[in-house]
């Protein structure tokens, strides 16, 4: 299904300057649509959002609202040369890093997705990395992960299950309003998995 039918998706260069950024109505229309996994057999680390906020789902791409610290935390973190712009995203496998989310459809907020998306969601990952078999899977988002994988008492940081041959971690929700983590600490967040990793430097 095409969802950005009928719209011009913008360029890097159009959000960059400021003159193509989804308007209200772009926003408002976004709501439930779904957005393409950044994935590739074999990588190193899989990133896992909660779902698409309606700015990802306007633009296609993922943590792509104004203030989601991800990009940055990414960076900070030493898994990226440099920091990307969300329109990078297909950039990511070439580091051996992709993108999907435990729910598929964009909302406002995460706490709008129920406990069914959340559970169904974790049973559709399992799926994708049985299929992609990515080293690490990283959920972005610790109330996700509890609820989505039935671990409510579940911290950040290496998990002591796997899935479905994967190591487990957890990283904090990179959102501007998750007012727990500061840039630093998501950066340092991001730089314990990467250690963990043993990833080459970018």
């Amino acid at each position: 299904m095409d969802l950005t039918a009928g719209t011009a998706r913008p360029t890097r260069a159009d959000l960059t300057a400021g003159t193509a950024r989804p308007t209200r109505a772009d926003l408002t229309a976004a709501a439930d649509r779904t957005i393409p996994d950044v994935l590739a057999p074999g990588l190193e680390v899989l990133f896992v959002g909660i779902n698409p906020g309606r700015w990802s789902a306007a633009t296609g791409w993922h943590f792509a609202r104004p203030g989601n610290r991800f990009w940055p935390a990414l960076h900070a973190g030493g898994f990226t040369p440099r920091l990307l712009h969300p329109s990078e995203q297909d950039e990511l496998p070439a580091l051996g890093l992709g993108i999907t989310n435990m729910a598929a459809r964009a909302s406002a907020r995460a706490d709008e997705l129920s406990t069914e998306e959340l559970l169904d969601g974790a049973a559709i990952l399992a799926d994708k990395v049985t299929r992609y078999r990515p080293r690490w899977v990283a959920v972005v988002g610790v109330t996700a992960y509890r609820i989505g994988f039935q671990r409510p008492k579940a911290a950040f940081g290496p998990q002591p299950e796997s899935l479905a041959g994967a190591r487990l971690w957890v990283l904090p929700n990179p959102s501007g309003l998750n007012a727990h983590f500061t840039p630093v600490t998501l950066g340092l967040a991001f730089a314990e998995l990467r250690a963990a990793t043993e990833l080459p430097a970018p």
